[in-house]
């Protein structure tokens, strides 16, 4: 399959650039992933589709502020390095801009030197390891330092940093927000475990895999980058029982989505479990564990959109998202959802 077989034509209007200001009055497109039936409603009426007994999982990664802004030391020249995930200690994976003099040993300081970092590394994909030295606690000053790494698509200020956070974020360490959950408010929270769906969290901390697009051909030619995964016994509990009672799994977005598929084994059990996943999933691969999933309109030719077709068809995905651009639904990280059922 190849990747351009998942391009579609998107007028720039649409792309969001600010989240709107109550998040459950977002625009939601409920699709049956088999007829590619289509109805328009509102974010806030997905209660209506979920039932008791069903469970709810979601992401309860937290994004860090990992855009910061230095100079190589001795330089007037700005240097941009967005951190990925930490490797050991002080040592980050990080993308770096401008790259090319950024050699090994290259030391940058940021905030007049309340955070110096040095170069240790280079991979053939232009990541570079950077160990970094600081006085008192690193996320504290990564808080006063740095900025919401915000996809290069949105190229106005966030205000409010908290509105890239879902209201339930909570374990620090990812490089966006799981954006499918950017829609839920505390209160339509409460009314879902109202209703007598399980609520069910586990960790999936966003990286590398995000930021890079699909550059070969054919997408079997890409690879994805690991990302850190935590699913607790509890959790993988309430899952499992779920499936038994005959109730649904119900994923909110694709980071939920690819962690429970890593999980799985092949009767759809899941267990507790912890550590790095690089699942690609895209059209021809056999769902085990989710039944339904929540998730927001998608870059093209990306690996989310390719996710998204696998759990329908590439044709009624693409067919939806045209159907999207006709209704003016916003696309991308700050637009409007789709739950397919």
């Amino acid at each position: 399959m190849k990747t351009k077989d998942f391009y579609y034509n998107l007028p720039q209007e649409l792309i969001a650039q600010h989240p709107i200001k109550d998040r459950v009055e977002s625009k939601l497109l409920v699709l049956d992933k088999t007829t590619g039936e289509i109805e328009h409603r509102r974010f806030k009426n997905i209660i209506e589709y979920l039932n008791p007994g069903d469970a709810l999982v979601l992401n309860d990664t937290r994004v860090l502020p990992a855009r910061l802004f230095g100079n190589r030391i001795g330089k007037e020249e700005s240097i941009e390095v967005l951190l990925l995930k930490r490797v050991e200690k002080d040592a980050w994976e990080t993308l770096v801009k401008p790259g090319k003099k950024m050699k090994i040993g290259t030391t940058i300081e940021f905030g007049n030197g309340i955070l110096k970092g040095k170069v240790l590394s280079i991979y053939e994909d232009g990541v570079r390891i950077i160990d970094f030295k600081y006085e008192g606690i690193f996320e504290e000053v990564l808080d006063q330092l740095g900025e919401m790494p915000l996809p290069p698509y949105i190229t106005e200020k966030l205000e409010d940093k908290e509105r890239y956070q879902t209201v339930y974020s909570k374990n620090l360490g990812s490089a966006a927000a799981p954006t499918a959950g950017l829609h839920f408010s505390i209160d339509l929270l409460k009314d879902i475990e109202k209703k007598g769906i399980n609520i069910v969290y586990l960790t999936l901390h966003v990286g590398l895999g995000t930021f890079r697009p699909v550059k070969e051909d054919d997408i079997n030619d890409h690879h994805m980058h690991s990302e850190y995964f935590e699913l607790s016994d509890q959790a993988a509990n309430i899952i499992n029982n779920t499936k038994e009672n005959g109730g649904r799994i119900i994923s909110v977005g694709t980071t939920s989505t690819r962690t429970l598929e890593a999980i799985g084994n092949d009767d759809g059990r899941v267990c507790g479990k912890s550590g790095w996943t690089d699942i690609f999933i895209y059209p021809g691969y056999k769902f085990k564990v989710i039944d339904c999933l929540i998730t927001n309109f998608h870059l093209p030719e990306s690996t989310l959109l390719m996710l998204v077709s696998a759990f329908s068809t590439r044709e009624i995905i693409l067919n939806a998202y045209q159907v999207a651009i006709d209704n003016r639904y916003r696309f991308f990280s700050f637009g409007d959802a789709m739950f397919l059922k």
